[in-house]
Parts: structure tokens; sequence; C-alpha cells
């Protein structure tokens, strides 16, 4: 099945398509980073660098068909963290919004008998109630049986736990996808005896621990390098809470982002690794230092040997944007065995 990949950034959702015999015709980035990194590891032979207002969907269209339209619109208009920013709009209010919209002129466009979208689970949410009836109206429109579903990575093998909204559209002749059962769970509190534990980070990343010296100005935690060190691995700085149960209480209660101090359990997935990199935003590894680039990659499921373009913080960008290829595996897994 051909594929037509939009806002593709580093790859995440085309590595795990082409493990069951998808390919990757085109793809649309803005980044040129990220477009460098898609040619670097041949996700397709055909990438337009360009924002996608200005691509010509109709030349593409007299060169180019497609079975599957898959992508991840860029996601800040539905971000939680949206909120928090003064004289920002949000959901389709938001300018950025566009790219819903061009997402859905993409699928008008080419007809695809399948498509995979992806975005924060706060997609969901009421703020975003209008994009997501926008959403379902669309697909209504052009002839697709659509279902959704917030799914939690971890659940799915991936050792790290993140919550996504994904969306996979049928052709209203091909019937309608249904999501594959879970095969992890977290058995601390869900005595599954059907699936497997979720994947934690020692076995993910356990063996890429080694010793490498850090600048003494550049450690993890910033200011707040020597409060990190006191805070058990799988906390955050609410460790330093009066609520929590510390007898010098040092910051207030949900003052700070969730990430603020955050660090990685050995025995757990990790939490889900955000798009900047930060001194003092985690997760940090629970030997109080940054993780390294090797080692998110593995977090968000990349073959080892995968490499992406530009420096310390664009690889990060690039690598927390992704859709871990193992969890796009396991859908297009499914697309395939229910389109027959």
């Amino acid at each position: 099945m051909k594929i037509l990949s939009l806002y593709s950034g580093g790859g995440g959702i085309d590595i795990g398509f082409g493990k069951n015999k998808f390919k990757t015709v085109l793809s649309i980035e803005n980044w040129d980073k990220a477009c460098l990194t898609l040619k670097k590891n041949t996700i397709s032979k055909n990438v337009i660098c360009e924002d996608i207002r200005k691509v010509d969907f109709n030349n593409i269209k007299n060169q180019f068909k497609f079975d599957c339209i898959v992508g991840g619109p860029p996601c800040p208009p539905f971000s939680k963290s949206r909120f928090y920013l003064k004289n920002k709009k949000r959901a389709l209010e938001d300018d950025d919004s566009h790219t819903l919209a061009n997402y859905f002129l993409a699928v008008e466009k080419f007809k695809p008998k399948v498509f995979f979208f992806e975005n924060v689970h706060g997609f969901i949410f009421k703020p975003h109630e209008a994009a997501l009836r926008y959403f379902e109206k669309q697909s209504e429109k052009l002839g697709y049986s659509i279902t959704h579903k917030v799914i939690n990575c971890a659940d799915y093998g991936v050792p790290q736990i993140r919550q996504r909204f994904i969306c996979v559209g049928f052709k209203k002749n091909l019937g309608k996808f249904i999501f594959p059962n879970q095969t992890h769970s977290n058995q601390d509190n869900d005595n599954n005896l059907f699936s497997l534990p979720w994947v934690n980070c020692k076995d993910a990343i356990g063996d890429l621990d080694y010793p490498l010296k850090e600048d003494k100005d550049k450690m993890a935690g910033s200011k707040h390098k020597h409060l990190l060190k006191k805070i058990p691995p799988g906390d955050n700085y609410l460790f330093f809470t009066k609520e929590r149960g510390h007898k010098k209480p040092l910051f207030k209660w949900r003052s700070r982002y969730w990430s603020f101090l955050l660090k990685l359990s050995p025995n757990k997935p990790s939490w889900t690794i955000q798009a900047s990199f930060s001194n003092n935003m985690g997760p940090f590894h629970w030997k109080n230092r940054f993780l390294r680039i090797n080692e998110i990659k593995r977090l968000q499921t990349f073959p080892d040997n995968y490499e992406f373009f530009g420096n310390f913080s664009d690889q990060w960008r690039q690598i927390g944007n992704a859709v871990p290829p193992l969890l796009a595996d396991v859908i297009s897994k499914e697309i395939k065995k229910q389109l027959g």
C-alpha cells in the first residue's frame, strides 16, 4: 500500500508502517532538519520540504496515487500547555490549526482507502470540542468511517507512558477499523493475566548506561541539581512539598510543570519524552543526569542505527515529537489485517 506521509517529522509513523509492507512514496515536511533526516534514512524517495499550505496537491495528484495517508499534524493548538500561555488561542481559533484543515484537504484530494491520524490526547478535551466535531464531520462528508481512541503507548510495548489520540479512517465500503487489544499493562495496579507487564526503563536502556563526564555548569537540574539528587527515582519536584510530607517544603503544590525535576524509575516505563530539551525539565536518568540521544531513541522505539540530522536539540525535538514506531507498527499491522 502506497503512503502519502504528511507532517512527517523524523519518520516515526513511516518506520512502523514500513514494517507491514506499506511504502512511503511521498513525504511532506516543513522543517529542513527533519527533511534531511527523512532523506538520510531513505524513508521516501520523494521528500517535499515546504509549508503544506504552499504545496500543489493538483500537481502531486498528476504524479502519484496513494492507498493510505498518515500524519500527526503539529499539536500546539490542542496541547494542555497552551492553556498556560498568555495571548494564545486554542483549538480551531488558533492560527496553527490550519494543519488539521490541510490534512483533510489531502484526504479529499487523494481519496485513500485508509488514513491514520495522530495527535496529543488533549484533542478530545472539552475546550477542543469544536476541533473534534470538525474532524468527525469532515470524515463523514468525505465518506470515511472513523474509529478513534486515546492510547497509552505503554499498553502496546513502548517503554514510555505516552498518551496519544489515534484515529483510523476506512472508506465506508471497507468497514470500520477495530483497535487491537492491548498487549501490555501496569500489573502493579491491573492484574491482567492476558497481557505482559509494561516494559521498564532498565530493560529498554539499561545497557546504554556508561560513564560520561558532564560539564558541571550544564548538569541535569540546572540550579536545582542538588535537589535532583535527593528526589527518589520516578518522582519529581512534588517530593519537596508539604502535601507529600516533606519536613522543609521548598515548592508549592502543583506550582510547576509536572516534568520539573522529573526523574525516571528503572522499574517503570519512562515518562513522556517532551519535544524540547531543558536543563531542569525531565525526564532525567535515575542516576541524576541528562538522557542521551541513543537513550531517548530507545524509549521512543526508534532503531539504534536510525540517524537524526541536526544538533543535539534538533535531534531531541524530532524524537520527542515522533509517534513511536512500535505503536505505528502495531496499528498498521491491524489495518493491513482488517483490509485483507
